[in-house]
């Protein structure tokens, strides 16, 4: 495909998920890749999910094993890629993770990698390893802060809209998010607190969190903070849709934010700490508030309710569609496309034509071939003898 001749073409798009999607993506890679794949379908596009059974992404899917070891995702690359490579059939490659990139340097395809994780330097020189890639980051600020990529684009995440009719509210607050000290749980139950104001924690206690889990949130609980435990996508949407706000204290550098847009598509402003992607989501006064610590978190609860709820939600389905996420991936599809094309026009060398065959007169034999004079300047004077 020839550079600028793809616009409007109907792409045939293999999108590689290595993570487990079963029995439905929870993970912020996870939920893009069957919303990307969705919405593109709708744009005329041919997108094929490589991932386990991931049952939200109502397309060509093909699966793979669920993980066994710690190189289980790098087995699951590995068998998408053979796939891809085997079916022969895809105009580009959309991978969602590193242990997918070394098979582009064996399968000739362009190749489009979003990164869904915060800066790790071993991992940008992972990346720096695969110069033909084009990188994504999902927000401007882990693009920032990933120095060491080359990213090509920044891509906000999208959610499909319909999934978000508009919620009541009530007086109570929700948290959602990892139950480590860096997301801040312990902060959200104190503004809570404080505020006087009922909170509900939607967490699971992974096994890294769950010393800190016993030590500093379970002694806490009680009637008016709750623990609801982990929650699958309707039960978690029908929670924060009757909230007041959700509270969002996290204390490190988090470069997407699915729960914030999850939010504020119901109508339910955001209380975030200004740090890592919250300053792009979050519109202070608009779809919620930017604070910097509990104190100025609990003045905010008290001040939310000036916040319209359908204003709220009509701003956030503006701004984060899985159709608008899915026409920038489009349009970054369409660029490595070209890319490619024009990279390998330049670089390709024809093969040397065959010489073409000369006739050769065939050379007399050497008893008749006249003995060679040599030129008089070559020629020695013989003295005669005397």
């Amino acid at each position: 495909m020839g550079p600028g001749r793809s616009s409007k073409r109907s792409l045939r798009v293999a999108l590689v998920s290595t993570r487990a999607c079963e029995p439905a993506p929870r993970e912020g890679a996870d939920v893009m890749v069957a919303e990307l794949s969705r919405e593109l379908r709708a744009l005329g596009h041919r997108p094929t999910v490589f991932a386990h059974r991931d049952a939200a992404a109502p397309i060509a899917t093909a699966p793979a094993h669920p993980p066994e070891d710690r190189l289980a995702e790098l087995r699951r690359a590995g068998a998408a890629w053979s796939r891809i490579a085997t079916m022969d059939d895809f105009d580009v490659v959309h991978v969602n993770d590193a242990e997918a990139l070394p098979f582009t340097s064996f399968v000739p395809v362009p190749t489009v990698a979003t990164v869904h994780h915060a800066r790790e330097p071993s991992r940008s020189a992972h990346y720096a390893a695969y110069p033909d890639v084009s990188f994504v980051a999902v927000s401007r600020r882990q693009a920032e802060l990933a120095w060491d990529v080359r990213f090509r684009a920044v891509v906000h995440h999208g959610l499909h809209l319909d999934r978000f009719p508009l919620g009541r509210g009530s007086r109570r607050c929700v948290f959602f998010g990892g139950l480590g000290s860096e997301s801040g749980p312990q902060r959200a139950i104190e503004a809570a607190r404080r505020s006087r104001t009922p909170l509900v924690l939607g967490a699971e206690a992974h096994r890294p969190e769950h010393e800190h889990f016993q030590r500093t949130i379970a002694p806490r609980l009680g009637p008016r903070i709750t623990w609801a435990g982990a929650l699958d996508g309707p039960r978690k949407t029908d929670l924060v849709a009757s909230a007041r706000a959700l509270l969002a204290p996290i204390h490190w550098e988090e470069p997407s934010g699915l729960a914030m847009i999850e939010a504020m598509l119901v109508g339910t402003p955001v209380i975030a700490y200004a740090c890592g992607a919250a300053p792009e989501i979050v519109e202070d006064g608009v779809t919620g508030f930017l604070v910097h610590d509990v104190d100025e978190m609990c003045q905010r609860i008290r001040d939310v309710g000036t916040i319209d709820r359908e204003a709220c939600r009509a701003r956030a389905r503006s701004r984060w569609g899985s159709a608008r996420m899915a026409r920038e991936y489009a349009s970054l599809y369409v660029e490595a496309i070209d890319r490619y094309s024009a990279a390998r026009s330049r670089y390709a060398t024809p093969p040397e034509p065959f010489p073409a065959a000369r006739h050769v007169a065939a050379a007399p034999p050497p008893s008749l071939v006249p003995p060679a004079t040599p030129p008089a300047s070559e020629r020695r004077r013989v003295r005669s003898p005397s």
